[in-house]
């Protein structure tokens, strides 16, 4: 399946502001919804994660062109890795430990800044490298 490639890298702008406020705010709620749209994404494909809803009725009718398309795989393997960070960060909450908690949120942020803002995508480079060794299909 192919999708926008412009829709994940919405979804990383969103997504960044919403760590920056979770870091701000020190708010497990806030990671808790995050990782619940990571988890969202992870299972049914980024393109139809809440962010992926929002680019594609709000965003991408009033985009002049189409844009260029891209497999849905490396996007959908993206947002399970976020999904896994946001959890590890929950769990530095329920344990008490604010220390993995601020970890696992910045590492989801640095990847979220790095697809928003530079267009590169650390979860989809991340997946390639896995199909090239054969551990992903």
């Amino acid at each position: 399946m192919q999708i926008d490639a412009r829709g994940p890298r919405f979804g990383a702008a969103i997504t960044l502001v919403v760590l920056l406020l979770v870091i701000y705010f020190d708010s497990a709620p806030l990671l808790a919804f995050q990782t619940l749209v990571w988890g969202i994404g992870a299972i049914a494909g980024p393109h139809r994660s809440p962010y992926g809803f929002i680019f594609k009725t709000l965003v991408k009718p009033r985009l002049k062109k189409t844009g260029e398309l891209e497999n849905v795989k490396p996007p959908q393997f993206s947002m399970l890795v976020g999904f896994i960070f946001g959890a590890v960060g929950l769990v530095g909450v329920a344990i008490g430990s604010p220390t993995v908690f601020l970890i696992a949120t910045s590492f989801a942020l640095a990847a979220a800044f790095l697809n928003a803002v530079f267009n590169f995508c650390l979860g989809c480079e991340m997946y390639l490298l896995l199909v090239k060794a054969r551990l992903v299909r």
